[in-house]
């Protein structure tokens, strides 16, 4: 089975979204990341279909335009990405083996993703925390997670907005600045649990944040 077939067997659009940091709410709708989405307008499942830009495909055509790849690339970054083996087709001895190296570009915008991502996954966990935490009247002693969420969630929630709406330098300025302290924040969510996710297994999580993968997300989206 070769990369495409075991990739589209193995994966569906929902899942490659959800990794790639894209929130996808419970009726399948995301706002879409190749448009400039005020609403929800993306259908994902198996496929993908934005009822907005028109953009559509399966998982393979989601990732390559997600992160400027061609098709194989978006394959091989799927499997990669979700451990899905597969048959490796050699050529022809006489043809020269080269090395694709990633562009600064590509770089770049896998460094946004992901520091994007760690950001989402504080901001919902302080939130969690705001009302978890949150101290009765009698109480004299506030927790220091309560304390942790008041004092940081308007921050991070300012930082998740330079992602999502300003311009490519403003972002990348951002990066530059704050990128080594959301890199320890990203060992911290860890620590805690697969990023934060056990968190919210009994009050259930919150919407996130789409994705700002290379074009920007909706004003006045959830939280």
């Amino acid at each position: 089975m070769n990369v495409f077939e075991a990739v589209k067997q193995t994966v569906t659009t929902r899942q490659a979204a959800e990794c790639y940091g894209i929130y996808v709410n419970r009726a399948g709708k995301a706002n879409c990341p190749f448009h400039n989405d005020r609403t929800p307008s993306m259908k994902v499942d198996k496929r993908f279909h934005c009822f907005g830009c028109g953009a559509d495909g399966d998982v393979i055509d989601f990732t390559a335009q997600l992160y400027g790849l061609d098709a194989k690339s978006a394959a091989e970054k799927l499997a990669a990405d979700f451990q899905i083996p597969y048959t490796h087709y050699k050529r022809k001895e006489t043809v020269k083996k080269t090395i694709r190296e990633k562009s600064e570009e590509q770089m770049y915008r896998e460094l946004e993703a992901r520091c994007f991502r760690v950001l989402s996954d504080y901001f919902h966990l302080l939130r969690h925390w705001e009302r978890a935490y949150a101290p009765n009247l009698e109480d004299e002693t506030w927790h220091p997670l309560f304390v942790e969420a008041l004092q940081k969630k308007d921050h991070i929630e300012y930082l998740l907005d330079v992602l999502l709406y300003d311009s490519i330098e403003e972002r990348a300025a951002l990066i530059k600045e704050y990128g080594k302290e959301v890199m320890k924040l990203e060992r911290r969510l860890s620590e805690l649990g697969t990023g934060a996710e056990r968190e919210f297994e009994d009050v259930g999580r919150e919407p996130a944040l789409p994705d700002p993968g290379g074009s920007q997300g909706s004003s006045g989206g959830e939280r």
